[in-house]
C-alpha cells in the first residue's frame, strides 16, 4: 500500500492535479525552504506558485517502502533547463501521507564550504 500511495503522489504531480494529492488534513511538509503545516496551507502555496511546482516529470532511482513510511530518491525535471535531485521521507497514517521530509540542494555551495580537489580524477585508482 505504501508504494502505491507514494507512486500515486508522483502521478498526480505529473498530471498537475495537486488538489487530489493523498495527504491528510494535518499534512506537514519540511524542505530546505521551510515547513508548511496543514493540507489547506500546502495546497495554497502550490496554487500561488504553480510555475515552480507544476510541469515536472520524475525519474525514481531508489525506494524503500515499509508499512507506514517510505524513502524515495528521484530526479525531478521541469522543461529542458531545470532538474533537481531529491531524497524524501514519506510518513503514512490512515492510508494518507501525513508528513514528507525532503532533502535537496537549493543553491550554490559557499566558497568556505567548498572541498578542494573533490571533483577531480586524481584520487581514482
Amino acid at each position: 500500500m505504501t508504494k502505491e500511495l507514494v507512486h500515486q503522489w508522483f502521478s498526480l504531480w505529473e498530471k498537475g492535479d495537486f488538489s487530489s494529492l493523498p495527504i491528510s488534513e494535518n499534512f506537514l511538509h519540511e524542505s530546505p525552504f521551510g515547513t508548511i503545516k496543514g493540507k489547506e496551507a500546502y495546497i495554497a502555496v502550490v496554487a500561488q506558485n504553480k510555475d515552480k511546482f507544476l510541469g515536472y516529470t520524475f525519474k525514481i532511482h531508489d525506494g524503500i517502502y515499509e508499512v507506514d513510511k517510505a524513502c524515495v530518491r528521484y530526479t525531478a525535471t521541469q522543461g529542458t533547463n531545470f532538474s533537481l535531485d531529491v531524497s524524501e521521507w514519506y510518513y503514512i497514517k490512515d492510508n494518507l501521507i501525513e508528513k514528507i521530509v525532503a532533502y535537496y540542494h537549493i543553491g550554490e555551495i559557499r566558497e568556505e564550504r567548498n572541498i578542494e580537489n573533490y571533483n577531480t580524477d586524481t584520487h581514482k585508482k
